[in-house]
């Protein structure tokens, strides 16, 4: 079988925009798929939050040629909407302004635009065929279609971007194994849905332009909007302890009482409330490590396969995005060795996927508890004068993260350094007054070398 030929466990956002790449740049892809095609079969509903795209995932599409079509279907988000007790919601923006903004996307449209531009490239996709045993020494893996006929499948590369719960990592486990580690959050999440205001399409009962967050200390809800006037509800619980958590809010009814309580204001938006909390799962979040992403020249994982992370951050799919397009350049630069393109895509992809990790289980923190703390409010205050008054200087970490492509790991480390001086500074305030933005500067130019280069659009 030729070097160009490659076989990709996975059809979702990830494989299939990694397969779109591959076939641009030469290579025979072929795409097995366990799910139905979503473009004939319907997108399966429930399976998770809505998704935020950034400028991570915006440059891989842009690589792609797709960020325009995707972006039609997507509505911007300028910031986080929170709400507390009965005062009025106060935005909080994610950036300097509007050209700081995320969007909030359909996963299945999103991977229904992908698989078509994919599929035009020339990729050839085998929908309804589920990825059993892998022989490695001989480059065979057996596959079930539909029907539960079994068919036997050569490959010379065999790529994993089928998700958290990849057949390729698990036949890769039990070739040699990869060090996996999984750390459970403890939470599970449930999707509800506000309905079109007045039930009219394109009619947003909330403000649209924002993440709606109601953090509730250990909890919350989150809302994100959809371009057709609805917005997908998350509730975020734990799973088990004292109410509430999923344990003791198992059904509708205790649900409602809940809602009714905790999050008044929502219920009357959400027409549907108890069909949905009946019908959608409750998916557990938690986080996967591993020490190893490949096997040799023979296999390799990358998004939610590789260092799936809970969606705190919004960067999951960007990261998923992320990979693609460092594997895609990978095999490309190395097209008769693909055990060096393997090597490579670890050594550079795994410390920005740990650091993401890291990141997104603090953010849980923030939205649930500290975006009404005021320590935490004093610090963004102080933050947002600084970025104006020294941008070489200082940048939040969530920009850093959410509107550039700096690495992971040097966001995660720098925005730990600027945080101390921050804190430092309003500690040493304390109730004598606010910090002023001069003295500000000077102890940042002091304690940190400038930022390195910005890698935006």
């Amino acid at each position: 079988m030729p070097s160009s030929t490659i076989t990709l466990a996975g059809g979702g956002l990830v494989g299939a925009l990694l397969a779109h790449l591959l076939a641009q740049r030469g290579f025979v892809v072929d795409v097995f798929e366990k799910r139905p095609d979503p473009r004939r079969a319907g997108y399966e509903a429930g399976r998770s939050i809505n998704l935020a795209l950034a400028e991570r995932g915006l440059h891989a599409l842009r690589t792609a040629g797709l960020a325009e079509r995707v972006l039609a279907h997507a509505v911007m988000m300028r910031g986080r909407m929170v709400h507390v007790g009965s005062a009025p919601p106060v935005l909080q923006r994610y950036g300097m302004d509007d050209s700081e903004v995320i969007w909030s996307v359909s996963r299945g449209v999103l991977n229904m635009l992908t698989l078509d531009a994919a599929e035009t490239a020339g990729v050839r996709f085998h929908f309804g065929h589920a990825l059993g045993d892998v022989d490695f020494a001989a480059q065979r893996m057996r596959v079930t279609d539909g029907s539960g006929e079994q068919r036997d499948h050569a490959f010379s590369v065999l790529i994993g971007a089928d998700g958290a719960g990849s057949a390729v990592r698990a036949a890769m486990n039990r070739h040699r194994p990869l060090g996996e580690r999984v750390e459970a959050l403890g939470h599970a999440y449930k999707e509800l849905e506000i309905a079109p205001a007045s039930g009219e399409p394109g009619a947003f009962a909330l403000e649209p332009h924002a993440l709606h967050i109601w953090p509730r200390g250990g909890y919350m809800c989150i809302a994100l909007p959809n371009p057709e006037g609805s917005f997908t509800v998350t509730l975020f619980l734990p799973g088990v302890g004292p109410f509430p958590s999923f344990a003791t809010v198992p059904d509708a009814p205790s649900a409602r009482q809940l809602f009714q309580t905790q999050f008044a204001d929502l219920l009357p938006l959400m027409p549907r409330f108890d069909e949905d909390f009946a019908a959608h799962p409750a998916p557990n979040l938690y986080t996967l490590y591993l020490d190893r992403w490949h096997l040799d020249d023979r296999a390799v994982l990358l998004g939610d396969a590789a260092h799936a992370i809970v969606p705190f951050h919004g960067q999951g799919m960007n990261c998923g995005l992320e990979d693609a397009v460092e594997l895609a350049d990978l095999l490309a630069e190395h097209p008769a060795d693909p055990g060096t393109a393997f090597a490579s895509f670890q050594q550079r992809r795994k410390p920005n996927a740990d650091a993401i990790a890291a990141m997104a289980l603090e953010n849980y923190i923030e939205m649930r508890d500290s975006v009404a703390d005021p320590r935490y409010l004093a610090r963004r205050a102080l933050g947002a004068r600084l970025a104006d008054a020294a941008p070489t200087q200082f940048m939040t970490r969530y920009r850093m993260v959410t509107f550039t492509r700096l690495p992971y790991a040097y966001a995660l480390e720098r925005a730990r350094a600027q945080d101390a001086v921050l804190d430092q500074l309003i500690e040493r305030a304390g109730t004598a007054g606010e910090v002023s933005t001069e003295s500000a500067v000077a102890a940042l130019t002091t304690a940190l070398p400038p930022l390195v280069n910005v890698v935006r659009g």
